[in-house]
C-alpha cells in the first residue's frame, strides 16, 4: 500500500538528508508505528505519504514514494484525498469550519458525497468518538484533547484507505486514547484500512502496533520489525519493557497483562523491601540545597521566610471557584491552595476544566464566583507586568507563546523581559533539545522542539509558581526525562509547579499531589501513590504490574533492588540489576538511581546548564516571518548530536539476515530537523522528477549507528 524506494529528502540550507536511501514498504491493512527522537525525521516521513512533503514544505525529495500506486512526486495532495487521510501534530491547523458537526462533514462535501452518505459517517464519526454531545459546540471552544479527536473524526468519517497520524493521542486523557486506538485497530481488523502513525508515548500504542519502524537518528537508516524486538533493542521504550529489561525477562513484556503474569519472583523479592519513601513536605524541599543543573546555573533567590509568617503566603489560592464559558460552567466552587516548594499534577478527563483553571491563575479568566489569588494578588485585577512577577504559564500551545522570528531572537527576548543574564534562556533550550540552531525560526520546530523553546521562555523569569499545561507533548523520552530534572530543582529552589496532564507516567515521577477533576469539580486530591492507584485510569504501568505493592516507576523499583541486593552483600545487579541499556530514556525517560532529596526518584542525567524562560507575555502569535528562508526546520542548519551520546547505544538490528539500503557515512553531519510541515516560505517546493536509481542493497550491519 504504501512503499519508499531510495527516498533522500532534504530541506532547503541544510547540511545533509532529514531520510537518506530510505526503502520501507508498508502492507495494505497493517498498523505501523513509527518511532524515534525528537527531530529525527518522523514527520517529515509522514509528510512524504501525504505529499505534503515536499509540495507543501519545500526542499527535494529524490527516490520514490508511491500510495496505492500513486507517486506523491507528480500527484498533489488534493490529489490523493481520497486515499489518505492526514492529522498533524496541531489540530487547529486543518480546522476550516466552526461547529463540531460541520468540521466532520467539510471533508466528504469535498469529495461530492451525497448528503444521505454524510450524515450517517458523521452519526457514525459522533458515536464512534465519544463527540455527540459536542456536536453543535464551537471548535475554539473545546479542549486540546476534544480538538485533537474532532481532528481525526474529519479524517475518518471519508473512510481513507491510508491514515496518516502524527501523535494522535498526545492530548488525550487515557480512556479517550484508548478509545481511539480501538477504533482504529477496529479499522485496521475490519476494513483493511492501513494505518501509519508516529507517537511518543509508547506504553499507550505500542501493543497495537503490527509493525514497528525505528529511526535512530537523521538520515540514518531504520530498523523495522515486531513490536517486540524492535523494543528489545530501541533506546526509547515504555516503562513496562524498561521494568521487563531490569527484571531480565525474555522477550520483554508489551502489555501490563504479560507483565504481570511474569511479575511473581520480582513481587516476591520486593515484599520485603522498605516501601519507597513519600515526597519530602514542601518546606523541606524549600530548604534543600539546588543539585545537578542548578548547582552551576543559579541565580540569587531571596530566602524562602518562615511558615507562620505573614510572608509565607501559598503560591496560589482558590476560594469556592466558579467560570462559566458562555452557557458551560467550566469551574464549579473549586478550593485549591498551592504551597511554595509543592509540584501538583491535574487530571481528569478532556474537558474537565484543567486548561480553564490554569488560565484563571494567571487572570485570562474573570472568575464568575469566588476569589483567586497569586502571590497575593488577584490576577484578573493585577497588570501583566506585575504579574509576571509571581506566575508563569505555559500554554497547551506553545506557539502562542512565541512572536520572535528565531530562536536566538526569542531567547533574547525572553532574557530582557525576565531581567536574565544574557544566554539564559539559550542555554535552557540546550539543556532540553540541544542542537535547535539560533537562526531556526520557530514555526519551523517540531512540536516537541517548539515546547522546549516556549519552556525556556518562561522559565528564565524564573516565577515563584510556574503552570504547565500539557508540558511533555511532543517530547521523547529523553527530553521528558531533562524536563523532569529540571523541575525538581526549581521545587527544591522552592518554586511551586503546577502542571496539567495526561501522562501518568510524569505524575508518578514528579508530582508531590495529584488532583483529579471532573465536569469543572475536584473530584480526588491527595499524595500522588494514593490518587493514582486508587483509579485503574490513572496508575502508571510498574504500578499495575507490582499491584498492590506500593511502587510507581521504573526507577524505584531499580533502587530497591539495589538496596535489597547492597543488604545482603550482593551488587544487586544482574537479573534484577540494571543493564547498560536501562541508563536511557524509559517510561518518562529519567534514568534515576535512586530518590531524590524531595523524595521522588531522581535521575541520573549528566550535569548540564539550565537556563530559564519569560512567562506568558508578549507579541502577536500570529506574526511569522516572511522573509524568504525556506521551512528547513531545526535540523537543516546543525550538526546532530554526538554519536557518543549515552542516550543512544549502539544496538544490536532486528532481522539482521535480511538485506539492508546502503547506510550512510557515519563521518557525515546528522541533522535533526523538526517534523511539522509548514507552507513554504520562499524555498523551492516542486520534487525532483527524475525516478532514482536501483536500490543499492547489501549484507546488513549487526548494529545501528547511535
Amino acid at each position: 500500500m504504501i512503499r519508499f524506494e531510495q527516498v533522500t529528502v532534504t530541506y532547503h540550507d541544510a547540511a545533509a538528508p532529514t531520510l537518506r536511501d530510505l526503502d520501507l514498504t508498508v502492507p495494505e491493512g497493517e498498523l505501523c508505528l513509527l518511532v524515534g527522537p525528537s527531530g529525527v525525521g518522523k514527520s517529515t516521513l509522514l509528510g512524504a505519504v501525504s505529499g505534503l512533503v515536499p509540495h507543501f514544505t519545500g526542499g527535494t525529495l529524490r527516490g520514490r514514494v508511491t500510495v496505492d500506486g500513486r507517486d506523491t512526486r507528480t500527484h498533489r495532495p488534493r490529489e490523493l484525498a481520497d486515499v489518505v487521510g492526514t492529522v498533524g501534530q496541531d489540530p487547529l491547523a486543518h480546522f476550516v469550519t466552526d461547529t463540531v458537526e460541520e468540521e466532520l462533514a467539510y471533508g466528504m462535501e469535498s469529495l461530492g458525497m451525497p448528503a444521505d452518505t454524510m450524515r450517517r459517517r458523521v452519526e457514525e464519526t459522533l458515536d464512534l468518538l465519544g463527540l455527540a454531545d459536542l456536536r453543535d459546540r464551537a471548535l475554539r471552544t473545546l479542549s486540546g484533547g476534544q480538538q485533537q479527536r474532532v481532528a481525526i473524526g474529519s479524517v475518518l468519517t471519508t473512510h481513507p484507505r491510508v491514515l496518516v497520524l502524527d501523535e494522535p493521542t498526545s492530548a488525550l486523557d487515557p480512556a479517550a486514547a484508548e478509545e481511539v486506538l480501538a477504533v482504529l485497530q477496529r479499522l485496521v481488523h475490519d476494513l483493511g484500512t492501513t494505518v501509519l502513525l508516529a507517537e511518543h508515548r509508547l506504553e499507550r500504542v505500542v501493543q497495537y502496533a503490527d509493525r514497528v519502524v525505528l529511526l535512530p537518528g537523521p538520515g540514518e537508516p531504520p530498523v523495522v520489525g515486531g513490536p517486540g524486538e524492535v523494543m528489545a533493542v530501541s533506546p526509547v521504550h515504555p516503562p513496562v519493557v524498561a521494568l521487563g529489561r531490569l527484571a531480565g525477562w525474555t522477550p520483554p513484556p508489551l502489555t501490563v497483562r504479560d507483565a504481570r503474569r511474569a511479575a511473581a519472583p520480582l513481587r516476591a523479592r520486593l515484599a520485603d523491601v522498605p516501601p519507597p519513601a513519600a515526597p519530602a513536605a514542601p518546606a523541606a524541599a524549600a530548604a534543600a540545597a539546588p543539585r545537578g543543573l542548578f548547582r552551576r546555573f543559579r541565580r540569587a533567590a531571596p530566602a524562602a521566610p518562615p511558615a507562620g509568617t505573614p510572608a509565607a503566603v501559598p503560591a496560589a489560592e482558590v476560594t469556592g471557584l466558579a467560570v462559566r464559558h458562555g452557557r458551560v460552567d467550566a469551574l464549579r466552587g473549586l478550593d485549591l491552595t498551592v504551597r511554595p516548594g509543592e509540584t501538583i499534577a491535574l487530571m481528569g478527563r478532556n474537558g474537565a476544566g484543567k486548561s480553564t483553571l490554569l488560565r484563571t491563575l494567571v487572570g485570562m479568566h474573570e472568575p464568575a464566583r469566588g476569589a483567586v489569588r497569586t502571590g497575593g494578588a488577584a490576577p484578573h485585577r493585577t497588570g501583566p507586568r506585575e504579574l509576571l512577577r509571581h506566575v508563569g504559564l505555559v500554554p497547551q500551545e506553545p506557539r502562542d507563546l512565541l512572536c520572535a522570528d528565531t530562536v536566538g531572537a526569542e531567547c533574547a527576548a525572553a532574557d530582557r523581559d525576565a531581567s536574565a543574564a544574557p544566554g539564559t534562556c539559550r542555554d535552557l533550550v540546550s539543556d532540553l533539545l540541544p542542537g535547535v540552531p539560533d537562526d531556526a525560526h520557530p514555526r519551523d520546530l517540531s512540536e516537541g522542539q517548539r515546547l522546549a523553546l516556549a519552556l525556556a521562555v518562561v522559565l528564565a523569569a524564573r516565577p515563584p509558581l510556574l503552570l504547565l499545561d500539557e508540558p511533555t507533548r511532543g517530547l521523547d523520552y529523553a527530553a521528558k526525562a531533562r524536563l523532569v530534572e529540571i523541575l525538581r530543582g526549581l521545587a527544591a529552589e522552592g518554586h511551586a509547579i503546577v502542571l496539567a496532564t495526561h501522562d501518568v507516567e510524569l505524575a508518578a515521577e514528579l508530582a508531590h499531589r495529584v488532583v483529579v477533576l471532573a465536569e469543572g469539580e475536584i473530584v480526588a486530591d491527595g499524595p500522588t501513590a494514593d490518587v493514582v492507584v486508587a483509579s485503574p485510569a490513572f496508575a502508571p504501568q510498574v504500578a499495575k504490574v507490582l499491584a498492590p505493592l506500593p511502587w510507581l516507576t521504573v526507577a524505584q523499583v531499580r533502587g530497591a533492588l539495589g538496596a535489597a541486593g547492597a543488604g545482603k552483600g550482593g551488587s544487586g545487579t544482574g537479573a534484577l540489576g540494571p543493564s547498560a541499556s536501562e541508563t536511557g530514556a524509559s517510561g518518562t525517560g529519567a534514568p534515576e538511581t535512586g530518590a531524590p532529596e524531595t523524595g521522588a526518584p531522581e535521575t541520573d542525567a549528566p550535569e548540564t546548564t539550565p537556563t530559564g524562560s519569560n512567562p506568558s507575555r508578549r507579541g502577536d502569535p500570529s506574526e511569522t516571518d516572511t522573509s524568504g528562508a525556506a521551512p528547513s526546520g531545526t535540523g537543516s542548519r546543525r550538526q546532530d548530536t554526538p554519536r557518543t551520546d549515552p542516550s543512544r547505544p549502539d544496538l544490536p538490528r532486528p532481522n539482521s539476515s535480511r538485506p539492508d539500503p546502503s547506510r550512510p557515512d557515519p563521518s557525515q553531519p546528522n541533522p535533526s530537523r523538526p517534523d511539522l510541515p509548514r507552507p513554504d516560505r520562499n524555498g523551492p517546493n516542486t520534487p525532483e522528477t527524475e525516478p532514482s536509481g536501483p536500490s543499492s542493497s547489501g549484507p546488513d550491519p549487526s548494529g545501528v549507528p547511535s
